[in-house]
């Protein structure tokens, strides 16, 4: 087994130090022999060690813009995706080469990027293919050499906080007004990135202390307004104080006098104040004012800030399929994904509405697209094992879930979902062991509470399995599957009343043909035979092709 020494620390080249370091040993030799395989991988390499000039294969429309309208910033997760494809190119690569042995130096000065890479390989690799050992501690002095543009376009959060943290203290706005105001921003919303909202908010309380500038005002009045709506710890969202700052920025930005500029960061902030009334809960408010923005962008910013105007098309169509205009919300959907057909986001949100909408052909569609155009990405995997289990491939469903719990074994729903599967298919030891893994994660989880419930009654724990269902309802009382689970329990233990009232209240919910079938079994039961045809007649309006259903009309 061969050995290299690397190190690790993040002060020598910042982000992925360590993983540029070995992609600078390994990519060469790939490109002479598996330029194939390079060229799979050219999202994550070229993100790892950009210095290696790998050529771009995926491109998205970002890659042409002026950096001044590259307005997407990655999201936290995107560097587990970029993990996830360096260890698979890592892993194809030593299959052809043979096994690696990786002494990394200055492994706890590493950057989370690095931290993450390792152990992703760790977690995906055999240990007989590359071992990845701490070596030497010598961590060097001084900060990490700043790249402020490559941290902000690639996503890289922790390294723009706590580098812009530290030029933040050298900066003033005196003496350099613009510098300082890019740094708050910048490095604000990194922090919020990063669930350190408090140190954001702080810096953004600083900034109005010192500045008069409205268009900076607006910006931290945004910033701040955003914080309040998508704070991760859902009980200090304030969608209330909210309104207030984001008012600000509006009143603030509607009065800058050059229209162009005006029509952009208006829309801007018109559409930050369409989230807030999300939050408030008044779709029709939300909806008013995105396409006010997307007016403003169509008017005075003609071949200007396409993916500000995409941004705008696909927030649009999210609330047009809320309110039921999914004709207008799948044209937008098409807008934005034609402005630019390399960004792989969209087609996941485009996707989960045609499946909704049971065009599963064009949602496995979109969910591929985003599959190829992506680095890997544990969320379309998902939604596609969603597609693959309503047409009836439960292998395929599976794979996928399976698939997107290798990627991340974090992701609750996965084991939620895998779970249910397992059941289902009556892999009841299975089932239980998803359902556990998840609860282990997130132990009051409503929907992995029900599955468990369903492995115990499958076991015959009625007493467990009531407890589990009553729990999950306590977390979620809008949780069909829960009152259609528990309802089932009751009925075959013979207690009809309790079943009755379980299925209804499912049924008020989500009205389907099998709660229906079901209910009608229990009026059958009870002896209410009129009750129980007149659901069976609902049934098979809704499932004219079912079979039970059928049967069990003719059967009186």
């Amino acid at each position: 087994m061969d050995t290299i020494v690397l190190d690790a620390d993040r002060r020598i080249h910042g982000p992925y130090t360590l993983g540029a370091a070995l992609l600078g040993r390994l990519v060469p030799e790939a490109l002479r022999h598996r330029p194939d395989l390079v060229a799979a991988h050219d999202i994550e390499i070229r993100a790892a060690a950009p210095a290696l000039g790998v050529p771009a294969r995926r491109r998205t429309l970002a890659d042409s813009l002026p950096r001044a309208q590259r307005i997407l910033i990655p999201g936290a997760r995107r560097t587990l995706r970029i993990a996830n494809g360096l260890a698979e190119f890592v892993r194809d690569h030593l299959q052809r080469t043979g096994p690696l042995t990786v002494t990394a130096d200055n492994l706890d000065e590493a950057d989370p990027t690095d931290t993450e890479l390792v152990e992703v390989l760790r977690r995906r690799l055999d240990p007989g293919l590359l071992r990845i050992v701490p070596g030497r501690a010598a961590p060097r002095t001084g900060p990490p050499r700043a790249d402020f543009d490559r941290f902000r376009d690639e996503g890289f959060h922790h390294a723009m906080a706590e580098a812009g943290l530290e030029a933040l203290r050298g900066t003033t706005y005196a003496a350099a007004p613009e510098r300082r105001r890019l740094l708050v921003q910048r490095v604000a919303a990194a922090l919020e990135a990063i669930e350190r909202e408090d140190e954001a908010r702080a810096l953004y309380d600083r900034a109005r202390r010192d500045s008069t500038d409205p268009k900076h005002r607006a910006t931290v009045a945004y910033g701040t307004a955003m914080i309040l709506v998508r704070h991760h710890d859902h009980a200090r969202r304030d969608p209330e104080e909210a309104l207030a700052w984001i008012n600000e920025a509006v009143a603030l930005t509607s009065l800058l006098p050059d229209r162009r500029e005006r029509a952009f960061h208006l829309g801007f902030d018109l559409n930050g104040k369409a989230l807030v009334e999300v939050r408030r809960g008044r779709m029709d408010a939300a909806l008013a004012l995105v396409e006010e923005a997307v007016e403003l962008a169509e008017r005075d910013l003609p071949g200007e800030h396409p993916i500000h105007r995409l941004v705008l098309y696909a927030n649009r169509a999210q609330l047009l399929a809320q309110a039921g205009r999914v004709e207008e919300a799948l044209a937008d959907y098409a807008a934005a994904i034609g402005a630019d057909p390399g960004y792989p986001d969209y087609y996941l949100d485009r996707g989960g509405l045609l499946h909704r909408l049971g065009r599963h052909a064009d949602a496995l569609a979109d969910f591929e697209a985003a599959i190829r155009l992506s680095p890997p990405f544990p969320e379309a995997y998902y939604d596609r094992a969603e597609v693959r289990y309503a047409t009836g491939d439960l292998d395929g469903a599976l794979a996928d879930l399976g698939r997107t719990l290798e990627l991340d074994p974090g992701f609750v729903p996965a084991y939620a979902n895998r779970s249910g599967l397992l059941a289902a298919a009556g892999d009841h030891d299975g089932a239980r062991r998803d359902a556990e893994r998840g609860l282990a994660l997130a132990p009051r989880d409503p929907h992995l509470r029900c599955v468990l419930g369903q492995v115990e009654a499958a076991a015959g724990r009625r007493a467990e399995a009531t407890a589990a269902f009553d729990l999950a309802l306590e977390l979620d009382p809008d949780l069909v599957a829960a009152w259609a689970s528990r309802g089932a329990l009751a009925f075959d233990a013979g207690d009809l009343d309790a079943a009755l009232g379980d299925l209804t209240r499912a049924l008020k919910l989500d009205e389907s043909a099998e709660l229906l079938f079901n209910r009608a079994l229990v009026h059958r039961a009870a002896g209410r035979a009129h009750e129980a045809r007149q659901d069976l007649l609902r049934a098979v309006e809704l499932a004219p092709d079912d079979p039970d259903v059928a049967r069990a009309l003719a059967g009186g």
